[in-house]
């Protein structure tokens, strides 16, 4: 089979949401058609001891919630299926953000009860930025929600793209029936104990099926088909891929219903691999020379054995474990012996991948966030990954200062995964810690003492707004704690400004020093 053929079988996507619309949930239904497991854990799981496989880090389960990507591999059909669950947790958008660089579709679950949320629509616009395809799946419909049409006029209006209902419910709670699948022209009844009916449009004339026809909600649920067949919009392949249309599905994840049909409709529709551009423009997925990208790193996944993986992208060529590659950062060779595929934090061996595969590779703290490994004599690079700003900070300290060794390794580490930002204060070395919420501040101290058994002390600082420095243009004795002078994990100047106000003032009394915001460049664009 040739590199072209491999890659065409990759399907990879990310399932993103607001906090507690059922991303957790659907992975769960999606790793059962993998095989990978044999029943369903939620991320409720905490009363039960049953927890959701994507959800492996000890205080998710704790907290019933999503704080970090997880990985997920399986064969499906004729596709290998990379899935990425994101958290769903606002604070650790960064992650989230940086995980969808690496995805070539995204299924975007929204909650019919509640319609679009603030975290959905926050990520809804990064995917639609880069143009990445959406389908979307309307869940919870074993509630009683929100009505059909004013879920799809809320998708239009609030997220500015084009629905398509590639289904239809009778129903919702209690009165729920089953969906009209226009897709597939059949219509799936619901029988509860997750069993589904699949009856094609043509037969539901016969005397067998009387009963459901006759049935006031399935009259109404006909009826406003009709209206949506003859007033919406029509399907387009087109537009989806260019993330302009959005299919919907409705249905249920925890019932299960219409998990199945969404999901081999949407693994029929999601794009393949596609090229990606670079510093030596763009780079083919079926290249013959081998080149990916890090978009995330995570230590201890495996706390026994104090291990560093860095979870990597293939966009070209083929993997082949114990390869050597170049860092194009530095331009050294590295042998990539260890390489696994995933299911959360299960792991196994993986000898070859391709373009749209993700894959975990041993870091030996040689990587970053954004690092392109590659074959081939021209060096290059994948485009820069999103940063974004932190806006709390905080000093840290250990409790025990005969854990300095501890306390340094542990923060090195964990800054080095991009969910919390280091500074150093530029008198004192003192360390501060910036973060987007307080959620991270909470897992960083779990993390802390449970994988370097180091307890810290937080002291807030408060708000403040960073800004860069020239090398050139630094002169401490501007600043005070007000406006505090500080180095970040590399080393350049950062002014940690007090507010706005601080900040304008700061620039009109010193014009001519240029405050840099590292974060306003549109660094979403990824794909061609």
């Amino acid at each position: 089979m040739t590199i072209h053929d491999e890659v065409n079988k990759r399907k990879t996507f990310a399932i993103i949401s607001h906090p507690d619309a059922g991303k957790t949930t659907m992975t769960e239904k999606l790793l059962l058609f993998g095989n990978l497991i044999r029943s369903a854990g939620t991320v409720k799981g905490k009363k039960t001891g049953k927890f959701a496989t994507s959800d492996w880090m000890e205080i998710e389960k704790q907290r019933g919630i999503s704080v970090t990507s997880s990985v997920m591999n399986f064969p499906y059909k004729d596709y290998q299926v990379n899935i990425l669950d994101t958290p769903g947790h606002e604070d650790f958008s960064e992650d989230t953000y940086r995980t969808l660089t690496a995805v070539d579709s995204v299924v975007m679950i929204i909650d019919a009860t509640k319609g679009i949320e603030a975290q959905t629509l926050k990520l809804f616009k990064v995917c639609k930025m880069r143009g990445i395809p959406i389908f979307t799946f309307i869940n919870k419909l074993d509630r009683e929600g929100r009505e059909p049409f004013e879920l799809l006029e809320e998708i239009e209006q609030v997220l500015n793209i084009k629905t398509y209902p590639m289904n239809w419910p009778a129903g919702m709670g209690k009165r729920f029936l089953g969906t009209f699948d226009r897709y597939n022209e059949q219509f799936i009844q619901y029988n509860g104990n997750e069993e589904e009916t699949y009856i094609p449009f043509s037969d539901l004339d016969q005397s067998e099926h009387e009963t459901l026809v006759s049935d006031p909600t399935y009259q109404a649920a006909n009826d406003e088909l009709a209206l949506v067949e003859e007033a919406g919009d029509d399907f387009s392949l087109d537009d989806v891929l260019a993330g302009e249309q959005t299919p919907v599905f409705f249905g249920s994840a925890l019932a299960p219903f219409g998990v199945q049909t969404f999901f081999d409709t949407f693994i029929s529709m999601a794009p393949v691999p596609a090229p990606r551009k670079s510093t030596e423009g763009v780079i083919s997925p079926d290249n013959p020379d081998f080149s990916g990208f890090v978009f995330k790193i995570q230590a201890n996944m495996n706390p026994a054995h104090r291990d560093r993986v860095a979870f990597l992208r293939v966009c070209s060529g083929k993997f082949e474990r114990g390869m050597s590659v170049k860092l194009a950062r530095t331009g050294k060779p590295i042998r990539l012996a260890q390489s696994q595929q995933f299911v959360a934090s299960s792991r196994g061996t993986i000898e070859e991948a391709y373009a749209g595969d993700i894959i975990g590779i041993y870091d030996p703290n040689a990587y970053q966030i954004g690092d392109t490994l590659q074959e081939g004599k021209n060096l290059f690079e994948y485009q820069e990954l999103p940063q974004f700003p932190p806006e709390q900070f905080q000093w840290v300290t250990a409790k025990n200062v005969m854990k300095a060794k501890q306390f340094k390794k542990g923060i090195e580490q964990l800054v080095q995964e991009g969910a919390i930002q280091m500074y150093k204060h530029h008198r004192s070395e003192s360390y501060i810690l910036g973060a987007v919420g307080e959620l991270q501040y909470e897992v960083f101290q779990y993390r802390m003492k449970n994988e370097y058994h180091v307890d810290v002390a937080l002291e807030p600082i408060g708000e403040r707004v960073p800004r860069w420095l020239k090398p050139d243009q630094v002169d401490p004795s501007l600043f005070d704690e007000r406006n505090m002078l500080v180095r970040d994990r590399y080393d350049n100047y950062v002014v940690l400004f007090k507010n706005e106000f601080s900040m304008n003032w700061f620039h009109d009394n010193h014009p001519d020093i240029e405050l840099i915001d590292l974060f306003s460049v549109n660094q979403y664009d990824q794909t061609t």
